[in-house]
């Protein structure tokens, strides 16, 4: 099995991105693994912790603020969804980036089609409640997903006369 080698700086794109993939999901997992291990107050008590500073210099800190309010409002059902969401997203990215690395072309098709999934997931949340951050999260979703379908048309080719020439022999 060989390993994934850039040809060009869109390849070289390619590779860089779904490393920065792979190391989302890890992060993803990660996040997941803890948020089954750690209770809702104890998330509550570490918001409080972490937001109390800057609350007593401005009671209306916009980010201190949101994220004490999204601590107080979960629940266990809530922080369990998120958990089991984190790792599912996660260990699928990682499996695809490195099934990805090691040149395995059926996942080219399933990692196109995860970030379609994502992406139309990610224009329902900008349609409802649009922020730059998402916005920008989608546009690079959506250059990996034509970098990966790009990729895929190279390695089916490849594939293809690999095979074709095997026949002739």
């Amino acid at each position: 099995m060989s390993r994934f080698k850039p040809a060009d700086p869109l390849d070289r794109l390619f590779e860089i991105g779904i490393i920065l993939k792979g190391l989302d999901g890890l992060l993803e997992t990660i996040g997941g693994l803890l948020l089954l291990a750690v209770t809702p107050a104890t998330i509550n008590q570490l918001a409080a912790a972490l937001t109390q500073h800057e609350l007593s210099e401005d009671p209306h800190d916009f980010i201190a603020g949101h994220l004490l309010g999204y601590a107080h409002g979960l629940t266990g059902s809530a922080v369990t969804f998120a958990a089991v969401y984190l790792l599912l997203h996660g260990i699928t990215k990682i499996v695809l980036v490195a099934a990805l690395l090691r040149n395995q072309i059926w996942a080219y098709p399933w990692m196109i089609a995860f970030l379609l999934i994502f992406i139309g997931y990610q224009l329902y949340r900008i349609a409802a409640s649009p922020t730059l951050a998402l916005s920008a999260l989608t546009i690079f979703d959506a250059f990996i997903a034509w970098l990966t379908w790009r990729e895929w048309r190279k390695q089916r080719t490849k594939s293809f006369v690999g095979t074709s020439s095997l026949n002739r022999s």
